[in-house]
């Protein structure tokens, strides 16, 4: 507004300073008009504000992401194909599909994974661009994220919608995996590894998985698929699984593909991808060929962490501890803390990640 005002006095005072105008530059004038009439005045202090305001604040820009531009552009090229084949050792991926506000879990799953010697086989699935970035610029390849993102990086709760669109993406990157030529060991991220589990995938089956019951087996228990309970379906954990790339192992992904598209999230019926994963397994059990890990390794958190008779009997057999059976982001790591699973306050160093 203020250039308008001004403008009067600023051409009377540029036409004091100009030669007397001939006929001829008088008409050379009108045919081309000055720079300094008022359309061009008002280009050029346009141009200047667009140069002041903007230019600096380019520079700044560039000067914060230009030296990581081409990282950034690569890992959001990255596929899971490439990924897969980085991190695979003797034909096998570990899994598991992480956003941002879990990166904490994520450390700690890590350093005890570390303590296996397994962990350059871990494939972490980033949920969105801040974890993948953040995982790729500490431990390089290790992250891939497979578009579309989920839209929001909040820590989501049990039983929320976008939990269930957290977790029902989880088939679709392990067939995908599957179809690659990998073994796949799928493992959510609050989970600690006190020993090595291969030794306990023994045989040539197409999937293994763990029982979510907290009552107790026999140490000798079978390992076939156990019988339906009150809902009419199994209770099979479906955060620790292990997968051969057989017809067998893709058929019960695509089943539980299936199943999650047959039951959605609804307000009131809170869906989630375990009892999709049960019923898939229950429909192709005559087809599969399933294998129920020891109860006495791969205790479920309901057991683990309440039945402390238990835990003594069974003293030196666990290999992986499962979390559940509770509910909620600080609860989780207070119970790691009190049963000395928190490893991250003290060993950070032993993650690839390092202290986040």
């Amino acid at each position: 507004m203020s250039s308008f005002l001004h403008q009067r006095p600023l051409q009377s005072t540029l036409s004091y300073f100009r030669e007397p105008s001939s006929p001829r530059s008088s008409a050379l004038a009108q045919k081309h008009p000055s720079i300094f009439g008022r359309t061009g005045l008002f280009i050029l202090l346009l141009a200047l504000v667009i140069l002041g305001v903007f230019m600096p604040w380019s520079e700044m820009h560039d000067g914060i992401f230009s030296s990581t531009r081409p990282a950034l552009t690569k890992w959001r090229a990255y596929t899971l194909a490439q990924a897969a084949s980085f991190v695979a050792k003797n034909g096998t991926v570990i899994v598991c599909a992480v956003s941002q506000p879990y990166l904490p879990f994520l450390n700690n799953w890590l350093i005890s994974i570390a303590r296996q010697k397994h962990h350059e086989k871990v494939l972490v699935i980033a949920e969105d661009y801040a974890t993948l970035y953040k995982v790729n610029e500490r431990w390089p390849g290790h992250a891939v994220l497979i578009p579309p993102a989920p839209d929001t990086q909040t820590a989501h709760k049990f039983g929320s919608q976008g939990f269930f669109n957290f977790t029902s993406r989880r088939p679709r990157h392990l067939l995908d995996i599957l179809e690659l030529g990998y073994n796949v060991m799928y493992n959510d991220v609050d989970m600690v590894w006190l020993a090595d589990p291969f030794p306990y995938l023994e045989g040539k089956h197409d999937v293994y998985f763990t029982d979510d019951m907290a009552a107790v087996k026999p140490l000798n228990h079978s390992h076939d698929l156990p019988p339906p309970g009150k809902k009419g379906r199994t209770y099979i954990c479906s955060c620790m699984i292990f997968l051969r790339p057989t017809s067998g192992a893709k058929l019960v992904m695509k089943k539980w593909i299936e199943e999650l598209q047959a039951q959605p999230w609804t307000k009131s019926k809170k869906s989630n991808d375990q009892p999709a994963f049960n019923w898939a397994l229950m429909k192709t059990s005559g087809q599969v060929d399933l294998y129920l890990l020891p109860q006495k390794a791969f205790p479920t958190g309901g057991l683990y962490f309440k039945n402390q008779t238990w835990v003594q009997e069974t003293k030196g057999m666990h290999v992986i501890i499962h979390n559940n059976y509770i509910t909620g982001f600080e609860k989780k790591i207070k119970r790691f803390h009190d049963f000395g699973l928190w490893l991250v306050d003290d060993y950070a160093n032993e993650s690839p990640l390092g202290r986040l």
